[in-house]
């Protein structure tokens, strides 16, 4: 197997761009992912796109990376269309990598797309409100009433994780105010003003004990990394990131042992080589402010119950020891869900290569994105986390 590169990334900026449609933001992300990577079209022998709502929200069914890049020059090269709920775009990823590391192909362009916005609302929140098995019983404890079935949904593991960790709501506010304090730093965030912890605890109820603050947000974007194998690589002018491990997981019937994002890390872990103390940087699936601590513990970085602890101690601030979601993650940078898990690897290749400007965790060598979607027998239904390194 071949060692895989990550030579060029790029993306748009996240946020309600009602006037934008998919053509627009993909063909932003992927000239900029090109051009990171000092290649033109001729060079991308293979494009995997990933998307998880076009259906519902605009429409566009089985020819979205087609349509969607038909005016970028790649018209005519293979393409593939993955989606697999909020992982959508790190599933295309994984795909691109092991045709990479395998040798069926010297380059491969990956792209991660999402039209949110609607004019109407429960059109977006529809959307999401698909990722779940339609035929599975609500879980103990769900109260309807947000709008969302995934906030209602993360309320009641919220509820259990604070009961088991002794943590509270203004744990959660913490995570928000790290969140903004990056996200204020990162020119494509969607939310880029600071806040406060009074301010994330007096926003509005969501579905308790989760409120507004404590959401990440419907938003539009496009993320795009060019890859090729080491050979390749040696071509070009940028520094090479090295894609160790890309590791895929999905539930189990009954929800029982350990939560995808653990079994995904430990399988990552394993592939690359490096355990959690290794890790310098990492981005992780923030849909909602609970969730980066609770996968402090699914990652290794702290022992079970410890979350809330590790956050106190600033580790994981910007700089950190841990530095975690210095983009801003879901609740900042914003989470256009087809786009984010590229995003992610948009941020953590700037920062292994020292160029995320104040965001920048110094001297980083080794980077984490865990990246998970849908919700199957109390757990997510796909995890993945792919481990990257100088």
């Amino acid at each position: 197997m071949r060692r895989v590169v990550i030579a060029g990334v790029g993306m748009t900026p996240f946020g309600k761009f009602t006037e934008r449609n998919m053509k627009s933001l993909s063909e932003e992300a992927v000239a900029a992912a090109l051009g990171d990577a000092g290649v033109g079209v001729d060079c991308v022998e293979r494009v995997f796109f990933g998307n998880a709502a076009a259906g519902v929200v605009t429409g566009q069914e089985m020819i979205r990376a087609q349509s969607s890049l038909r005016n970028t020059g790649l018209a005519g090269k293979p393409m593939f269309n993955i989606e697999n709920a909020c992982a959508s775009g790190s599933s295309a990823l994984h795909l691109a990598w092991l045709a990479v590391r395998s040798g069926s192909c010297e380059t491969a362009l990956v792209v991660g797309t999402e039209k949110l916005t609607h004019e109407d609302k429960a059109v977006s929140f529809g959307a999401f409100a698909r990722g779940v098995d339609l035929e599975e019983p609500l879980p103990e404890g769900y109260q309807s009433g947000s709008g969302s079935l995934f906030m209602d949904l993360y309320a009641i593991k919220a509820r259990k994780w604070m009961e088991s960790a002794g943590a509270s709501a203004e744990d959660f506010a913490r995570v928000v105010v790290k969140s903004r304090k990056a996200g204020a730093r990162n020119p494509a965030a969607q939310f880029r003003e600071e806040t406060s912890i009074e301010a994330v605890l007096n926003s509005r109820m969501i579905s308790d004990p989760l409120t507004l603050f404590m959401c990440s947000s419907i938003g539009d974007g496009a993320a795009a990394a060019f890859i090729c194998s080491e050979d390749y690589a040696k071509r070009l002018a940028t520094k090479p990131v090295y894609l160790r491990a890309s590791a895929i997981v999905t539930a189990t019937v009954d929800g029982q042992g350990e939560v995808v994002a653990a079994r995904a890390a430990n399988a990552a872990y394993e592939e690359a080589g490096v355990d959690p103390t290794d890790v310098h940087v990492a981005e992780l699936h923030d849909a909602s402010a609970p969730a980066e601590l609770i996968h402090y513990e699914n990652l290794g970085f702290c022992a079970p119950g410890e979350g809330a602890r590790l956050l106190r101690s600033g580790d994981t601030d910007l700089g950190g020891r841990i530095s975690v979601n210095p983009s801003g993650g879901l609740l900042s940078r914003g989470h256009p869900i087809g786009a984010t898990g590229v995003a992610q690897i948009v941020e953590l290749t700037q920062q292994l290569r020292g160029k995320s400007g104040t965001r920048q965790r110094p001297n980083a060598k080794v980077a984490l994105a865990e990246n998970n979607g849908g919700q199957l027998a109390g757990d997510s239904a796909v995890a993945l986390v792919t481990i990257l390194t100088t």
